[in-house]
């Protein structure tokens, strides 16, 4: 089957587009919870709709290799996005440097993330030294070098990480855009520390949550996007110091532990 043109790709991603701007954004109450659907989260659902692995209807028009091709257009699709937020941090600059520590120390909480997690994978799913590469970080682009890197391409801690990194860039950015306005419903939080933790993923992530944000709490709009773009900034430059002097060692460490009485090959050790 031959390859999609890029045109083809593009004029279906303006129209799912045009389709969820058109929709505009829902709300839907549940009981004291309401979700907000904002339109990205319905261009995501058309974009999933148009994928030909789902639906085969679309084989013919979309042709083979789509989705790799597709990916051509996330950068220069987030590019504008990137620039927007980080024009509203000089603004806001204030209100970034008191908030300074809670963006580093932000960055430790990816360790509760692994003590559940890791024995999921290990104990549950059985997995071998993979585990090691999914559960060790968020999985962002900085986790994925480090882990190529350290351990290789070919390696189960690369497969893992890369597992990972798929399933956060094909779902994260939907699932950012859904769950903070729920989270904010709670008024367990202050609106600060929501929008300082829109930033731990990628620039895509990070203005979904911040868009989501933004609409449950509008009068906050400017707070929040300069501390997401802050957070997002500073969490991808020390994200990537905690990963190799914090989380791999403890990762390695509970790994060793959960799998005390397996054998080598059964951790799948090299």
């Amino acid at each position: 089957m031959k390859q999609t043109p890029i045109w083809i790709i593009a004029i279906c991603v303006a129209l799912a587009v045009t389709v969820a701007e058109a929709i505009g954004t829902l709300r839907l109450a549940l009981g004291t919870v309401t979700i907000i659907l904002l339109p990205f989260v319905l261009a995501f659902l058309c974009g999933l709709l148009l994928n030909p692995n789902v639906l085969t209807t679309w084989r013919p028009i979309m042709g083979a290799g789509a989705g790799t091709r597709a990916s051509r257009l996330v950068v220069p699709a987030v590019m504008p996005l990137v620039v927007l937020l980080s024009a509203q941090i000089g603004a806001n600059f204030d209100a970034l440097a008191e908030a300074g520590p809670a963006l580093i120390a932000q960055e430790l909480g990816n360790l509760g993330t692994m003590l559940l997690s890791m024995p999921l994978a290990v104990l549950v799913f059985k997995m071998g030294r993979e585990a090691v590469g999914a559960t060790f970080s968020v999985a962002r682009e900085g986790g994925l070098a480090f882990v190529f890197a350290k351990y290789g391409p070919n390696s189960p801690e690369a497969t893992g990480v890369t597992a990972v990194y798929i399933c956060g860039t094909v779902f994260g950015a939907a699932v950012f855009a859904i769950f903070p306005p729920i989270v904010a419903s709670f008024e367990l939080f202050d609106i600060r520390a929501l929008a300082l933790a829109c930033g731990i993923g990628s620039a895509s992530m990070a203005g979904a949550c911040a868009a989501s944000l933004t609409a449950a709490v509008p009068e906050k709009a400017e707070l929040i996007s300069a501390l997401t773009a802050g957070s997002n900034l500073i969490s991808s430059i020390t994200g990537l110091f905690v990963s190799i002097f914090v989380a791999m060692p403890i990762a390695e460490f509970y790994f060793r532990l959960l799998t005390a009485g397996r054998t080598p090959d059964e951790r799948g050790e090299r």
